[in-house]
């Protein structure tokens, strides 16, 4: 994959996570109307107003310019500069190399959000070096053989008019040297006094943010601001601007030049100078850029000075990371505007070496990977309390201290156990099963605590056909009806003794016994037979369409398609149920020993019903319904009681569904069948069998079936 590399002309200045620092006095905006008019901008904070015709609020993000590749990355740096690659790395494993092109610039986010809040400026303290001006309030406090509490205001001239002491000029003093005048000038009058200076209400001035800045314009600042203070306000430096060289100019000439990354990286404010009126802040365009990604505490681009080397970035970028790989280093750099190529070098003996210790150039990208990851674990699993993979020491870590480091052997946990080792060889991998004693393991016995390597993996199983709970029901007319545990071999009629056997009114032949794996194979059988079907009706519906010839045999056509489809909607509602055939006896001791006396499985169900004394009679007949039960009657005398046959109805296939689920026909060679206690009668109807349609009779057979069980169930 082609590495990526974000010019730094169209580099967008993304802001890092550095902390706004809080606590100022006011800033207000100067333009054509007054400064308590102007526009609140989004991002400025509170009770600021900021000139009209800003920089976009989305600007200064990081955003990859057209065209450029971004390269993969597992961790990659946050725009916002809230990410903690470490504190990530840690916590979800992920230890590969941290590159990516997509870097913000360094320091912007000191100034993407203004202080949300700046002190009051009757709270400020003043100090005696702070130069007192016209607009500023002196508060004068005398006590003694004179008294009195005034205020007053430098006027224009710089001239203060104090009560019983005259005009005096403190215009351009210090804070402390206008106390002093000011006490001289009562001195002069009065005798045996005390007095007290402080300041009121400060003066504003107005200040110029100018050059590359993110809001330039005028600003009117309390006279305690710093050249910082108007900098927050404004935004800062905008992406074309420097942040190395900010010159604040005072009467045509600079007074000073001030470096942003000494106050981040340093904290060092000393050219932090207080604003004085009409002072002009200018930002000049930025100087070389230099971005470094990868394994580094900040992944940034900087801007740098001068003719900086590759361990001065470094120091700026808060140093390597402990994960580090120092046998590589890359470089991307873009030579005589006209193409971009890459080099490696390394970081081994850098301080000593100084050829490694490379020049930088504006635009160089310069990666530091990290160390591959080597991981020697083994694989637990099976009965013990925390299976899962264990990190090894090859040649120190035995099979016990796996196993302690788990949690131990489960109680259910077998002893007896391997070990399943692959070995790598030219003719490809040869796997090794090792058979261990787990308990003897566990004691020690070195023959079974066996040396680990890495990717063994460690089986340990069940006891042989371990299975904690094996449940069957019974319900119905038992006299303990309910979910029974059982052990291997238990049959039906243990169930049946377990339960108490049967009541009063029990009907044992006709008992439902269900199995869950008969159940699904039923199931599936019925579905692949409502499969065929549907393709069955579905071509068949295609054929008479194509084979209409009017507008009538059309219509015909569709009004069989639509009943068709109907039909299947209500076929696939069809649900096996899994009963399998037995016969119980009502003595059902007499069941112990017969093939019907099935040895139970888990979520086995057995249902006894009540005694029916009815019988159903269903399909093509006028009146299909229950009728009582009596001994000795032929099929026949019930469809009789049913209104007999109707006209579709195929006499020569009617048979009986027995109480227990099985079914014979009707007729047992000429002569009609006799029908007993719980059956139902199953009169099916003719089906002109068109159209590959030969399941259709079989399923109209399974919906028969499916609701006499479910008639007989209920009764």
């Amino acid at each position: 994959m082609a590495l990526a590399f974000v010019p730094p002309a169209v580099a967008r200045a993304a802001t890092g996570a550095a902390p706004v620092v809080g606590g100022g006095p006011a800033v207000s905006a100067e333009g054509a109307a007054p400064s308590a008019e102007g526009t609140l901008q989004s991002g400025a904070p509170e009770g600021v107003a900021v000139p009209d015709g800003t920089a976009p609020e989305n600007e200064g993000e990081a955003e990859a310019p057209e065209g450029v590749e971004e390269i993969d990355t597992l961790a990659p740096v946050d725009p916002d500069g809230d990410y903690d690659g470490e504190e990530l790395d840690h916590i979800t494993g992920a230890m590969g190399a941290r590159i990516t092109a997509r870097l913000s610039r360094f320091g912007y986010g000191f100034f993407r959000g203004a202080p949300s809040t700046f002190a009051p400026v009757s709270n400020v303290p003043v100090g005696p070096d702070y130069v007192i001006g016209p607009g500023d309030v002196v508060r004068i406090h005398v006590w003694g053989m004179v008294e009195g509490n005034w205020s007053v205001t430098v006027d224009r001239n710089g001239n203060l008019s104090l009560p019983q002491a005259g005009v005096v000029g403190v215009g351009g003093l210090s804070f402390s040297q206008a106390r002093d005048v000011i006490e001289g000038a009562y001195g002069q009058y009065f005798t045996n006094f005390d007095i007290n200076v402080s300041m009121g209400e400060l003066r504003s001035l107005t200040v110029y943010v100018t050059g590359n800045a993110r809001r330039p314009g005028a600003y009117t600042v309390s006279s305690l601001s710093t050249l910082v203070n108007a900098l927050l306000a404004s935004g800062g430096p905008s992406p074309s601007g420097t942040m190395r060289a900010i010159e604040l100019k005072r009467g045509g000439k600079t007074v000073v030049t001030f470096d942003v990354y000494d106050l981040l990286l340093k904290g060092d404010k000393t050219k932090d100078v207080r604003l004085m009126p009409g002072d002009v802040i200018f930002i000049p365009p930025v100087g070389a850029l230099v971005g470094i990604t990868g394994d580094v505490k900040v992944p940034a681009y900087y801007e740098i000075k001068g003719q900086a080397r590759l361990k001065d970035l470094l120091a700026v970028a808060g140093g390597l990371t402990s994960r580090h790989f120092r046998g590589r280093l890359q470089v991307d750099r873009t030579e005589n505007n006209q193409y971009r190529t890459t080099f490696e070098t390394d970081l081994e003996n850098l301080d000593v070496d100084p050829r490694k210790n490379i020049a930088l150039q504006d635009g160089d990208l310069v990666k530091v990977y990290a160390v591959l990851v080597q991981k020697s674990t083994v694989v637990l699993s099976g009965a013990v309390a925390n299976p899962g993979s264990y990190a090894i020491e090859e040649g120190y870590t035995r099979l016990s201290d796996v196993l302690n480091r788990s949690g131990g052997l489960l109680y259910t946990a077998s002893t007896q156990g391997e070990i399943t080792r692959v070995h790598v060889t030219q003719e490809g991998p040869v796997t090794e099963r090792i058979a261990v004693d787990f308990a003897a393991a566990l004691r020690g016995e070195r023959n079974h605590d066996v040396s680990l390597k890495p990717n063994d993996y460690i089986q340990i199983r069940n006891v042989p056909e371990w299975d904690l709970y094996t449940t069957v029901s019974v319900g119905g007319q038992v006299r303990s009806p309910g979910t029974y545990t059982i052990k291997k071999g238990e049959r039906l009629s243990d169930l049946i003794e377990r339960a108490g056997g049967f009541t009063g009114e029990a009907f044992p032949g006709g008992a439902v016994f269900s199995r869950e794996s008969v159940r699904a194979g039923q199931q599936k059988q019925i579905d692949e037979m409502i499969r065929r079907l549907e393709q069955g009706l579905y071509s068949g519906a295609a054929a008479a369409a194509g084979s209409a010839m009017t507008g009538s045999d059309a219509q015909l056509v569709q009004v069989e398609a639509e009943q068709k489809s109907r039909f299947l909607a209500k076929l696939k509602e069809s649900r096996a149920d899994g009963r399998v055939v037995v016969a119980i006896p009502e003595n059902y001791a007499l069941l112990k020993g017969s093939p019907y006396d099935m040895e139970l499985l888990e979520g086995d169900t057995l249902f006894v019903p009540r005694r029916p004394q009815t019988i159903n009679v269903v399909g093509a007949v006028y009146s299909p319904t229950a009728f009582v039960y009596r001994p000795g009657q032929p099929y026949t005398a019930y469809i009789r009681q049913a209104g007999d046959f109707s006209v579709n109805a195929d006499r020569r296939r009617v048979y009986i569904v027995k109480a227990d689920g099985s079914a014979v026909r009707g007729l047992d060679g000429k002569k009609p069948r006799v029908v007993e206690e719980g059956d139902a009668i199953v009169v099916p109807e003719k089906i002109d069998v068109k159209n590959n349609l030969r399941d259709f009779r079989d399923i109209i057979d399974i919906v028969y079936k499916v609701a006499v069980a479910a008639k007989v169930v209920l009764d």
